[in-house]
């Protein structure tokens, strides 16, 4: 039999199954959890969340190698674009009957293809992102012991030179992680004491360091002589701000408990933004006393803060700042170990990933399997990798995640919500009256202007302006990134593609503007859509396209290999799959029909742990 081009109706079939979506178990769970956090507490677990990372692992780098000085000015970007990307990611959250991850909201608003390179996504960066935090652990555990323990190994194993390896195995970050982990496995009720001791241990040290770090200051090192304020000039910024967005990302602890907290429509964006606006205010400040007190050239970018204070005479500060770093990375650490496990769990448990993983210890209701593999598998990575070779990857995949929840926020605005008798009067999905008009139609009073978009079905011109809108995005972020001079282009060819891209752009914007939108009164819900989140998406690829090569051949290996293990495995074992089985023949066209009506609940709690657990991180 000759092999020929699939049909029209297979390719239709294939690509719905790319994009099916995960049907929710009936909440009945999170309806009964009580409503008793307040802004405050939602300001303090935002805050340490995030506070730490930036601080301990990033400053030194990008001061170093990125943007000098004027790290300070990244830190400022970087912030920006976080709590825009915190506010989708708190819509996302309240318009979700379950607590979960990004994982789970793509699932829902998405599709499956998208979810689970999300998910691995997020998988491969945690991996990357608590190796890093246990070498920075350990380097500063070395200062306390005036590096006998790196002396010690490097005189016993020797001195490796090659690239992306660390130049000697680091026996104690292993050593770390191995111990963090049996601390994740003992429970919740050890780790939130281990959580809260540490962090306000780290707020206090931080404190410390701004005051006497303004205290030795030197307003010479930002001078003409030094390099100056931005030694490598507006690119070098703009790649550290890309660079320093890593350190925001535990605003995702925030939008998880909305559903506990006590008037979350407004408590949850105020401590979104309290919560992201004093981290910020942290890493500017350590930022600017970290390079007036001594030239950012002379850095040492794995251990800045306290090199910077031994660089001045100050050995007892040093030893102050490195106790620090270990209280601050000790519950992040812990924090990757709560999350990332049962994000892993849950994405077997949906069949998108080996049934292994799906397994729960019945009295802990730890993932065991997820763990113990995460685990290893971690301090493999912390033995062997560079600290630098490790923070090449862990922005530009989270500014990938949270643009994919940005554009879900569209996708999420112009379509149906699914009709459910399941649901409760105080759902949020589905609350909005019968007598508005559909979403995603065009608005009425623009109806006789447009016309011509008038016959298309409702959802069709949103889904296309939004294909433009982010094609358009691309290029004219390519554009002003790279110039005319790196595409080699002409200046008149180059201006009028800058012009055309602009105009597309702006004219997708309009577009979506014009059609109707689900509006909810009784949920949080994004100004001004879809302006903020296709600023957002321009923002957060514009960073993307500042960051190296290497970020970018990194993300495109971790998506080669998503896309082996889902097309490999996860597309035929996944449980929607399963469910499509008995109706292959599904409509298929509208955005509407291709959202899932909600299900009765089948399963056991324990077989979603994500939808019950509160992730830590977006």
């Amino acid at each position: 039999m000759a092999w020929g081009l699939p049909s029209t109706t297979s390719l239709a079939r294939f690509c719905q199954k790319l994009n099916r979506r995960k049907t929710l178990e009936e909440p009945t769970m999170e309806t009964s959890l009580r409503r008793h956090l307040t802004t405050l507490d939602l300001t303090l677990l935002g805050v340490g969340g995030m506070v730490g990372f930036g601080l301990y692992v990033l400053t030194g780098t990008v001061a170093k190698w990125m943007a000098g000085p004027a790290m300070l000015v990244s830190f400022s970007v970087a912030a920006v674009a976080s709590l825009l990307a915190a506010l989708f990611y708190a819509e996302l959250a309240v318009c979700v009957p379950l607590r979960g991850s990004a994982y789970l909201f793509t699932y829902v608003f998405m599709g499956e293809l998208w979810a689970f390179l999300i998910g691995w996504i997020m998988l491969i960066q945690c991996l990357l992102g608590g190796s890093a935090m246990a070498r920075v652990w350990s380097s500063y555990l070395d200062i306390i012991f005036s590096h006998r323990i790196q002396s010690f190994t490097e005189a016993h194993v020797g001195i490796w030179q090659l690239p992306v390896l660390a130049w000697y195995p680091d026996f104690l970050a292993a050593a770390i992680i191995l111990l963090v982990l049996a601390l994740a496995s003992c429970g919740g009720r050890i780790s939130s004491w281990f959580n809260h001791t540490f962090s306000a241990i780290s707020l206090a040290i931080i404190t410390f360091i701004i005051i006497l770090g303004f205290v030795l200051a030197r307003p010479h090192n930002w001078s003409t002589e030094e390099g100056g304020f931005a030694p490598f000039g507006f690119s070098g910024i703009m790649a550290g701000a890309a660079t320093c967005f890593y350190s925001f990302v535990g605003f995702g602890a925030i939008a998880a408990s909305s559903k506990e907290t006590q008037n979350a429509k407004q408590a949850v964006p105020m401590a979104l933004a309290i919560s992201v606006g004093l981290v910020a205010g942290a890493n500017i400040l350590v930022s600017t006393v970290l390079t007036l007190m001594v030239p950012w050239h002379s850095l040492d970018p794995n251990l800045a803060l306290a090199d910077a204070f031994l660089q001045r005479g100050y050995s007892w500060a040093a030893f102050i700042v490195a106790a620090g770093a270990i209280c601050a990375m000790s519950p992040l650490l812990l924090t990757i170990f709560l999350f990332v496990p049962r994000m892993v769990c849950a994405m077997a448990a949906d069949g998108l990933f080996f049934q292994v993983f799906a397994h729960v210890h019945p009295r802990t209701q730890v993932p065991v399997v997820s763990l113990l593999v995460f685990g290893v598998l971690m301090a493999f990575l912390a033995l062997l990798l560079d600290l630098q070779a490790l923070v090449h990857f862990l922005s530009i995949g989270t500014l990938l995640v949270l643009t994919v929840l940005t554009t879900s926020i569209i996708i999420l605005r112009f379509q149906k919500a699914p009709p459910s008798s399941s649901q409760g009067p105080g759902s949020p999905v589905g609350t909005e009256q019968a007598s508005a008009p559909e979403p995603g139609q065009l608005r009425p009073a623009l109806r006789p202007y447009l016309r011509f978009l008038g016959g298309c079905r409702p959802g069709a011109t949103v889904a296309w302006a939004l294909g433009v809108l982010l094609a358009s995005a691309i290029t004219l972020d390519g554009m002003l990134v790279f110039g005319d001079s790196a595409l080699h282009l002409p200046p008149w060819g180059y201006t009028l593609l800058l012009l055309l891209s602009s105009a597309t752009f702006l004219l997708s914007l309009l577009v979506l503007g014009a059609h109707q939108q689900q509006r909810r009164q009784d949920t949080f819900q994004v100004p001004m859509v879809p302006l903020t989140p296709a600023l957002s998406i321009l923002l957060n690829i514009f960073l993307m396209l500042h960051l190296s090569y290497l970020a970018w051949l990194y993300l495109s290996i971790c998506l080669l290999t998503g896309l082996a293990v889902y097309f490999g495995y996860g597309i035929r074992h996944s449980k929607e799959n399963q469910r499509e089985r008995p109706r292959l023949t599904v409509p298929h066209g509208s955005l509407e029909e291709m959202v899932p009506a909600l299900q009765p609940p089948s399963q056991a709690p324990a077989q979603e742990p994500d939808h019950t657990e509160q992730p830590a991180s977006p």
